[in-house]
């Protein structure tokens, strides 16, 4: 039995740092939860879905579906039609590096799902068995949050866990839960754009997307029942999204 969870915020393509925040993980004694947006935007989006998909399949990992993943999969049901908000959100970086650079000046949007398809058969089953929030102790997971006007949280609408902004963060959390998420980057949170740190509130809400792919900190963080009982943060030395699309 588990006894504690090492929760990795968003990664969006930053498999070096993906990598060594890993490299902190003791397998034996924690639960692994990834809290979604694994790729996009960053160095090699692919390499993340990979090890991600492996670590699930071989390690009994959990993943959460964040909102980057909601648009992968729109993208791939209808990618005529979702093909421009994916490439505005870094979803460029993803498709090429699962196909290569400056595909999408060779083919339709049409063509490149296609090929993400019939090249990478693990993709589609691995986006569709995501799930949205995982219940542990006194803490509540999901990407993005939860629906805070709701009496009770689990009625939060599908799209609101993955999206939610306003609503949540800017709420007080009566659920009697402490409420764990990324999605929304620590540095806008502490209100400075600057402050990578977790953002933690009185009221059971922390934020643990410090950022990453921006040039922030990605974090590996371990809890127990009792609470936070380290936080693993890496500060981006490396690649850093230029805003490409």
């Amino acid at each position: 039995m588990k006894t504690q969870l090492f929760v990795v915020g968003d990664v969006h393509g930053q498999f070096s740092m993906f990598e060594e925040v890993l490299s902190h993980w003791n397998e034996e004694e924690q639960q692994l939860l990834l809290i979604g947006d694994l790729g996009d935007r960053g160095e090699n989006p692919k390499a993340c879905f990979e090890l991600a998909d492996r670590l699930i399949r071989e390690k009994g990992a959990i993943c959460l579906k964040g909102n980057h993943e909601d648009m992968l999969i729109q993208f791939l049901n209808h990618p005529e039609e979702n093909y421009a908000l994916y490439r505005m959100n870094g979803g460029m970086k993803t498709i090429q590096s699962f196909l290569h650079a400056g595909a999408h000046e060779e083919y339709s949007p049409t063509e490149m799902a296609m090929m993400l398809e019939s090249r990478y058969p693990f993709l589609r089953p691995f986006l569709e068995n995501l799930t949205l929030y995982y219940e542990w102790e006194n803490y509540v997971f999901a990407h993005a949050g939860v629906d805070l006007s709701k009496r009770d949280w689990r009625n939060t609408a599908d799209q609101d866990f993955v999206w939610i902004r306003e609503g949540f963060y800017d709420r007080q959390n009566r659920t009697g839960k402490t409420i764990v998420f990324g999605h929304t980057i620590t540095p806008m949170l502490h209100g400075d754009n600057r402050t990578s740190d977790l953002w933690i509130t009185d009221d059971g809400k922390i934020g643990i997307d410090g950022g990453a792919v921006y040039g922030g900190s990605l974090h590996g963080v371990i809890f127990d029942k009792n609470g936070i009982v380290r936080d693993i943060q890496l500060k981006n030395t490396g690649y850093v999204w230029d805003g490409s699309i």
